[in-house]
């Protein structure tokens, strides 16, 4: 995200689209599962209204279901649409591709970091 190594995200629970640990973003992934959140209820309750239960375990896939403080890899579609609706989770700057800032704004990213940058940064250090 700030021209840095990508750093990883969560191994506990195993997250990422390519469930390395990692948000990487690659062709594959359509969702663009690239912000690393910390996730809280406000959140969790929003994504279920939204018809997507990640609390609820799937063993069937390892996926042991999320709970808030837990980081997870989130969509950065899904991310844009609860920020607007004033439920965005916080944000993990240095676990975060950059390929989301084509969907969100770096300036309500870095107004969600757990990790602020230094220094002022703005949409034009990154030419978005």
């Amino acid at each position: 995200m700030l021209g840095l190594p990508l750093v990883l995200c969560s191994t506990d629970p195993l997250t990422g689209f390519y469930r390395d640990g990692r948000c990487l973003v690659g062709a594959e992934d359509e969702g663009m599962h690239g912000v690393c959140t910390e996730l809280d209820d406000r959140f969790l309750n929003y994504t279920a209204i939204q018809g997507n239960q990640l609390r609820q375990a799937i063993p069937a896939f390892g996926f042991p279901g999320l709970r808030a403080g837990d980081r997870w890899c989130v969509c950065a579609w899904r991310w844009r649409e609860a920020f607007e609706a004033g439920v965005a989770p916080p944000v993990v700057l240095a676990s975060t591709h950059h390929q989301v800032l084509r969907v969100i704004k770096l300036r309500d990213l870095i107004a969600h970091a757990v990790d602020p940058p230094a220094s002022g940064l703005d949409d034009g250090f990154f030419g978005f």
